[in-house]
Order: C-alpha cells, then sequence, then structure tokens
C-alpha cells in the first residue's frame, strides 16, 4: 500500500542532518568513516533505513549506515510503494 513522503524542507545547519550523498558517491565511501547508524536523522527527526523523505523536490533515501541518498526528484504525487 502506498504512503506518503514526509516534505521535511532544506537541511537546517543547526540541527543534526545525517550526511546526503548522490547515488554514485555512495559506492565509493570509505568504510573507514564512522557513519555506522540504524537510523538517518533530517533536522533533528530520526528515521528508519529504507524511509523515504522529500526535501523540497528532492527525493532522499535513508541507506544502511545512516545516510541519504539523492534517488532524483519528485513533481507530483507525494507516495511511494511499500
Amino acid at each position: 500500500m502506498p504512503r506518503k513522503i514526509a516534505q521535511v524542507g532544506a537541511p537546517d545547519p543547526e540541527r543534526n542532518t545525517s550526511p546526503i550523498f548522490d547515488e554514485d558517491d555512495y559506492d565509493e565511501l570509505s568504510f573507514d568513516m564512522e557513519l555506522e547508524s540504524g537510523v538517518c536523522y533530517f533536522n533533528d527527526v530520526a528515521y528508519r533505513v529504507g524511509d523515504y523523505v522529500l526535501s523540497g523536490n528532492e527525493l532522499l533515501h535513508c541507506e544502511e549506515r545512516g545516510v541519504w541518498i539523492r534517488r532524483g526528484e519528485l513533481h507530483e504525487p507525494e507516495t511511494v510503494g511499500t
């Protein structure tokens, strides 16, 4: 069943937001980086691995290690399949 994607706005530098990477950059991340987390944060709100959010029109996906990956842009319906 589709569910609504949270519109989170722009990242606030004063609040906790997990790193945001392009899809190509994620494959090249050093495993030495201390990014291990079971959740992603966006403006102090925790999201589970697998969750999607919209930052403006930018679709972000919470991946393992607690990082956001850009998955493109969304302009219309703000739902995603489970």
